[in-house]
């Protein structure tokens, strides 16, 4: 149940659906043991719900302890899915150094292809999906910590060490990605898939230094133009780079706090016409994305050029 990125939230939804249950609730307050009662409560009554079962086997796997049942119950999950979701998913990472991880990869790649066609570079797949599994680990503690300072108006002494281990996986995280890249070139949809290919965008988005978003950011917007890489990520790539600059975003993908506490966007270039910008690239309108990702009212008249 990663939440750190929408393209993969948007894969979750489509797969599983949105309507949140008791363990999610719990799960979201960061009550892991009764998360696992309630779902195992809802297991009980319905085994066939997958998502249940899928939650149920991830908040096993995030207490780092209980990896048979997490196991158990991901095999029962994945039974029908022919995704590739689950590869991807960092509430998972506990589970990949467990030699029963290698089989779950190997089926949900066999499934996939059976169902979408043989990927081209099957082996890249595989490696960049766990990229991105690595790049949103510890995201759960984090946006707990985040919601910690949205009530409390302090960062709990618990973020600290917990930033400073996802900052050095991400910058482990990068120096494989390039060596990725060396050796198999440039990922598309075509070769990888849709969320593979997308691995690459999440981890230099993440990096702390805007030389190297600067330095793939033709790349990136040339894949999205061509439908061969995610349009989100390389809006949000561009207006992390002017943000960071001082300067007016261009598509409304970055935030900040206010004086309230509350996420609003950063300022944006020309905002009247954001909407057009967004199509032009195949983005939902502002109004729709702001409202989805952080609640905010977007109250400016849209027009076109």
């Amino acid at each position: 149940m990663a939440k750190s990125s929408t393209f993969l939230i948007f894969i979750l939804a489509s797969f599983f659906g949105f309507s949140q249950s008791k363990g999610d609730q719990l799960r979201n307050e960061g009550n892991l043991t009764q998360a696992i009662e309630a779902y195992k409560s809802d297991f009980i009554k319905n085994p066939e719900n997958s998502r249940n079962t899928y939650n149920l086997a991830c908040a096993f796997a995030l207490t780092f302890a209980q990896k048979d049942s997490a196991f158990h119950y991901l095999t029962i999950a994945l039974k029908n899915d022919d995704s590739l979701w689950a590869l991807a998913d960092n509430d998972l990472i506990s589970l990949t150094d467990d030699p029963r991880w290698k089989t779950i990869q190997e089926q949900q790649l066999t499934k996939f292809q059976a169902k979408k066609g043989k990927l081209q570079q099957s082996e890249y797949a595989r490696k960049l999906l766990m990229l991105i599994m690595k790049d949103q680990a510890m995201d759960y503690q984090i946006d707990l910590a985040k919601k910690y300072y949205m009530k409390n108006g302090q960062i709990p002494h618990w973020y600290y060490p917990i930033a400073h281990l996802k900052k050095q996986l991400s910058s482990d995280n990068f120096e494989q990605m390039e060596q990725l890249i060396k050796i198999y070139g440039w990922p598309t949809y075509s070769k990888v898939g849709k969320l593979a290919a997308d691995g690459p965008l999440l981890i230099i988005n993440h990096h702390e230094d805007d030389a190297i978003r600067i330095k793939y950011l033709q790349q990136i917007k040339t894949a999205c133009l061509k439908k061969e890489g995610s349009c989100m990520e390389y809006a949000k790539i561009q207006d992390r780079i002017l943000v960071n600059q001082g300067k007016p975003q261009i598509y409304g993908m970055q935030f900040r706090y206010d004086t309230n506490r509350k996420l609003v966007p950063f300022p944006v270039e020309e905002p009247e016409y954001v909407d057009q910008k967004r199509l032009a690239i195949g983005l939902e309108p502002i109004k729709d994305y702001l409202k989805r990702k952080i609640n905010f009212d977007w109250k400016v008249m849209q027009k076109r050029k």
